[in-house]
């Protein structure tokens, strides 16, 4: 049985987040080059190509460090015990770094500017209400369903929340600090200028400091073992010494 050492789960948050930002920007990209002119079309195309990606890439690398490619995710986690904080901030500079490099993938596919900064200002008060309403939901979903032990489909319910959310939040819902940053590094459909990011990671922050307390509230016995395995099993500690085999078969259960 082999354990997942921490180098691994962090190339795993990399990649992961690195996917995320290319599909949400690439797909915007490509949005507005096939239904020019047609903004709902474009966020729905945006939004389901976003969705389908999420469920994918959690499935990809979450057996290996729990697929959070979020911030907020992994500072939650680790709030609950589910990660020791050491590890929770290792994971965030991955998923920044991912999301700026999927950024510039993205660009680089389409042939445009291997980086271009945003000028998508988007911080108005109901964007930043939004961003708390979706941060909170999404990490109501992800502990709600490691509570009542149905972690199995976690990667298909977020991948269904973050699609619906792109379409009742006027934000349409970012819901993550690093995706943030990757996203104005694309002046395109799914930018977002640097103006609006310290605003818009002080509220997804907030989400998360509320969602902690509803969570405790409508889940009191949620433990460090049930927030070890939000979205797909990732060890107890996050740094591999649960071993991999009893990783995939608590996976399969």
């Amino acid at each position: 049985m082999t354990a997942i050492p921490l180098p691994r789960r962090l190339l795993a948050e990399f990649l992961g987040s690195a996917f995320l930002a290319a599909t949400v920007i690439g797909s915007g990209i490509a949005a507005q080059q096939l239904s020019p002119g047609d903004t709902g079309l474009q966020l729905f195309e945006n939004a389901a190509a976003t969705a389908a990606g999420l469920f994918t890439f959690i499935l990809m690398f979450g057996p290996v460090s729990g697929g959070h490619f979020n911030p907020v995710v992994s500072l939650v986690d680790a709030k609950f015990g589910g990660l020791p904080w050491r590890v929770a901030l290792a994971y965030i500079p991955a998923q920044v770094l991912g999301c700026i490099g999927g950024a510039i993938t993205a660009n680089a596919m389409f042939a445009l500017s291997a980086i271009s900064i945003s000028t998508h200002h988007r911080a108005s008060a109901a964007h930043l209400f939004a961003e708390v309403v979706a941060t909170l939901g999404l990490l109501l979903v992800i502990f709600s369903l490691a509570r009542t032990r149905r972690g199995n489909v976690a990667p298909a319910a977020v991948g269904a929340y973050i699609g619906a959310a792109y379409f009742f939040t006027s934000s349409t819902s970012f819901a993550n600090p690093a995706i943030d940053i990757g996203r104005m590094f694309s002046d395109t459909f799914a930018g977002i200028a640097p103006a609006s990011v310290p605003p818009f990671i002080a509220v997804q922050l907030l989400g998360g400091v509320v969602a902690i307390a509803l969570i405790r509230t409508l889940y009191p016995e949620i433990t460090p073992e049930e927030a070890a395995e939000i979205l797909l099993p990732h060890g107890a500690d996050g740094l591999g010494e649960r071993p991999f085999a009893t990783e995939q078969t608590s996976t399969s259960n």
